[in-house]
């Protein structure tokens, strides 16, 4: 079986920009959900504050499985 050939710079400068572009997409998503969670419950339902919760720690998982990806990148 053959080895991959390593990615040269501009390959993973490409990749990491395409991540960074993701990673901060998701970290507005958490803030707007963040925002929308704490309004609903100011606001008296209080039924959304677990799924909110599992909807930041989805965006958590994935930003810190892209962290992971970005390191074996190296």
């Amino acid at each position: 079986m053959t080895r991959p050939r390593p990615l040269i710079r501009s390959q993973r400068m490409t990749i990491v920009t395409g991540m960074l572009v993701f990673v901060l997409i998701l970290i507005v998503l958490q803030l707007w959900l963040l925002t929308a969670s704490v309004n609903a419950y100011l606001g008296g339902e209080r039924s959304i504050v677990l799924p909110a919760l599992g909807a930041s720690a989805l965006c958590f998982a994935l930003n810190a499985g892209l962290l992971r990806y970005l390191y074996r990148l190296e």
